[in-house]
């Protein structure tokens, strides 16, 4: 009778050891995609950001310098990748990205949805 309470014992152990590895390697595997997911990003944008604007050319005092209008793709693709970061389960992840595209381009056309976007996400963060 002993024997029995020693192997039910040892099973119920063998048990919570193997939920324990099951969710650790769960958890690597988010950690990694999550990782992933940003250096693809970082890839995306780096090479569009690392190119150096052309010489502005001299004018005629008369003209006056118009004002760059900002890279709308940039912006789309920041919003695009919070919109995914939200979609994975990555709140904290969209709102950096909403956060970041608001700051670069405030007068820009995806602001009004990134603040109302990061709000909803603030929403959900904080029920967590």
């Amino acid at each position: 009778m002993k024997m029995v309470v020693w192997l039910g014992l040892l099973g119920v152990v063998a048990g919570f050891g193997y939920a324990f590895w099951v969710v650790m390697r769960r958890h690597a595997e988010r950690k990694q995609a999550a990782e992933e997911r940003l250096a693809a990003f970082v890839a995306q944008i780096r090479p569009v950001a690392a190119k150096p604007a052309p010489a502005p050319e001299l004018k005629p005092a008369a003209a006056p310098a118009a004002a760059p209008a900002p890279a709308l793709g940039l912006q789309k693709l920041l919003f695009e990748a919070a919109v995914k970061a939200a979609e994975a389960g990555e709140p904290a992840l969209s709102i950096q990205l909403y956060a970041r595209l608001i700051a670069r381009y405030p007068d820009g056309a995806f602001v009004a949805q990134a603040r109302a976007a990061a709000d909803r996400e603030k929403a959900k963060l904080v029920r967590s």
